[in-house]
């Protein structure tokens, strides 16, 4: 009985090894570049594009990724920008995996104040989010992220891990995206949390038509 339990363990090793040997995940490239979100979404629009120095995008390996700065038609004194950070990593051989803010963030000097995760309404449907927000020394950000995978969005990594075992395994895809929106905020003001849900639902259906299915 104990020698073959061996042998079976034995075999399950060697299928493994050849899956690993035999199994390449192929690098999906975005429906369109990521510079084609719209530069106006609703009653935002653009102020800036940022870009990563090479050091940075050498350490983040994004397959495509923008970086953009937008604020609402009229606020002419910019008081609420609204930053939006897309990072979209393809599964190929030159992708990198996704960087968590947990630990991004803290390695920049940003400390988690509170987070939670909940809804919220999309073009009739709904979908989870994390809202967290992070103080550097006296200035504080508020954060709206999740990861999307295959059209599905999801708020731990986890998850996203899961899903990309899952999918590499069936589809050879390791796909994945990262969405971040933040913009400054102060203890106790309401406004920051709606604009950056009206933010979400003006970008969401610009991120499905970007982003692989």
């Amino acid at each position: 009985m104990i020698q073959s339990r061996f042998y079976l363990v034995y075999a399950l090793l060697i299928l493994t090894a050849l899956f690993v040997g035999v199994h390449r995940d192929i690098a999906v490239p975005v429906a369109q570049p990521l510079q084609e979100i719209p530069t106006h979404l609703g009653v935002w629009k653009q102020t800036d594009d940022i870009y990563f120095s090479e050091a940075v995008l050498e350490q983040l390996r994004p397959t495509d990724y923008l970086y953009r700065v937008y604020r609402q038609d009229g606020d002419l004194r910019n008081t609420h920008n609204i930053a939006l950070y897309v990072g979209y990593h393809g599964g190929g051989p030159d992708s990198g995996p996704i960087h968590s803010p947990k630990h991004c963030l803290p390695g920049s000097g940003w400390m988690v104040e509170s987070e939670t995760r909940y809804p919220i309404e999309v073009d009739g449907g709904t979908f989870n989010v994390v809202e967290a927000v992070y103080r550097h020394g006296e200035r504080l950000e508020l954060f709206v992220y999740w990861y999307q995978v295959k059209g599905k969005t999801l708020t731990n990594e986890y998850s996203l891990k899961m899903a990309e075992i899952f999918n590499s395994m069936l589809y050879r895809r390791r796909d994945s995206a990262f969405i971040r929106i933040s913009t400054q905020y102060h203890e106790g003001d309401a406004k920051p949390v709606t604009l950056l849900h009206g933010f979400v639902r003006a970008v969401y259906p610009s991120l499905t038509e970007v982003l692989p299915q």
